[in-house]
């Protein structure tokens, strides 16, 4: 009896070591400080850093603005934290290029939210992540991530799987980019936003 226990406290153990050595090893690609490593919009009135927190607020004259990664990619995982603020947030991670999508906040097109849902121009949101309502704090800090490889796209949020979606038009390699959408009053933050390559 106590031989067969051994078998399979180590069978698990061996399984669960498996399951570790295949999780990415995530590095911030936001220092919490300043926007380095990414491109700054030209007279950026959008976006600021303090205390860890990247946040982006709607100007005057309510101009869209995309914040982008210098690096360009191909198959990664990206998790961020972000909290909503002020506005109909409407916001989203640029998927290696402007065409795709993964949103954060209220769509724009249908009038209600599709976090973690991924958007495509042209096709809107083919698909929506299921069980945002239950997972979604309003009010507080919220966690997604996106697995891009190739043209499949997986997203959770808070932990829980929400989402799978093979895109047809996706862009295989390019940069990462956060949205502030325009003609609307908005405000969203982020931090702890972090990035592994995959093969």
């Amino acid at each position: 009896m106590l031989q067969l226990l051994s078998i399979i406290l180590f069978a698990f153990m061996s399984h669960s070591t498996d399951i570790d050595a295949k999780e990415p090893k995530l590095k911030p690609i936001f220092n919490g400080k300043n926007l380095k490593g990414w491109v700054v919009p030209e007279n950026n009135i959008w976006w600021s850093v303090a205390d860890g927190v990247l946040s982006v607020k709607s100007g005057p004259n309510k101009k869209a603005s995309i914040l982008w990664t210098k690096k360009p990619y191909k198959n990664f995982v990206i998790e961020l934290e972000f909290k909503f603020g002020k506005g109909t947030v409407d916001s989203g991670i640029f998927i290696r290029a402007d065409h795709e999508q993964l949103q954060i906040g209220i769509s724009g097109s249908l009038k209600r939210d599709m976090t973690a849902s991924p958007y495509i121009a042209g096709k809107g949101y083919p698909v929506e992540a299921k069980g945002v309502k239950e997972l979604l704090n309003l009010d507080s800090w919220n966690t997604i991530k996106l697995r891009a490889v190739g043209s499949k796209y997986t997203s959770w949020l808070n932990g829980t799987e929400v989402m799978n979606y093979t895109s047809e038009t996706a862009a295989l390699q390019g940069p990462i980019g956060l949205q502030l959408h325009g003609n609307r009053e908005m405000e969203i933050n982020f931090r702890n936003i972090r990035l592994a390559k995959l093969k």
